[in-house]
């Protein structure tokens, strides 16, 4: 029981510090929650975390399911509410707290260019996320050719990302 409880601090206090810096939203800190569940604490390894973040995209709902299927993954349930609770909730709280504030300084050029600036952030956090999964997802030649022709075929088309997914799973399931 001690020990699980231990974890569970360490899910809560980790997710919730990833919380409150995850401007342009949990995507954005998946390099971050890479590090802390597979170099920090040794949770799953690279290939295990890449198939967690793609079944979490995978799922109708918001990117941040990865978190609690981390969750789940290293404590169970009470694993999966921590960890979804710790991002969920200090952000939340902190944008419910802005969006007061942002009310009554609404107008201000400072304002407007420090929401300006915070865009080349969020895209670079998410660009680094993209780097990062590509990365671990690169076990071999075959993996490297689909996440590179994955890569392309969704930024070059308009079709949707679910193709890739159910691509990579009839090709995972024929080679492996």
């Amino acid at each position: 029981a001690r020990a699980m409880s231990g974890v569970l601090w360490q899910l809560a206090t980790g997710f919730a510090t990833l919380s409150l810096i995850a401007v342009g939203g949990g995507i954005a800190v998946v390099p971050e929650m890479h590090r802390f569940t597979v170099e920090v604490h040794r949770w799953m390894s690279d290939a295990h975390f890449a198939q967690i973040f793609a079944l979490a995209q995978a799922a109708p709902g918001p990117n941040v399911l990865v978190v609690g299927l981390i969750g789940w993954h290293v404590a169970g349930l009470s694993g999966m509410l921590v960890a979804t609770l710790a991002m969920t909730g200090p952000s939340g709280l902190l944008a419910y707290g802005f969006a007061r504030f942002r009310r009554r300084l609404a107008g201000a050029v400072w304002l407007r260019i420090a929401e300006r600036g915070l865009v080349p952030v969020a895209v670079g956090l998410i660009l680094s996320s993209g780097i990062i999964l590509a990365d671990a997802a690169a076990r071999d030649w075959v993996a490297v050719a689909i996440t590179a022709a994955s890569t392309i075929f969704v930024w070059r088309t308009g079709h949707s990302p679910l193709w890739v997914l159910l691509a990579g799973a009839v090709i995972g399931a024929a080679l492996w």
